[in-house]
């Protein structure tokens, strides 16, 4: 359950978000999660320097 908190505070922040008509500011609260989500499933294995 530990995995889903950053996920479940996201959710709850774009829908509080929503409901406050600040639709602008969820989208881009949602894109900049989907980005970095994207960004640590991609990006290069950090090598041991030895």
């Amino acid at each position: 359950m530990r995995a889903f908190g950053p996920w479940l505070a996201v959710l709850a922040v774009v829908l509080l978000l929503s409901a406050l008509r600040l639709r602008t500011l969820a989208t881009v609260v949602s894109l900049a999660w989907l980005a970095w989500c994207v960004w640590t499933w991609v990006r290069p294995t950090r090598r041991d320097p030895r």
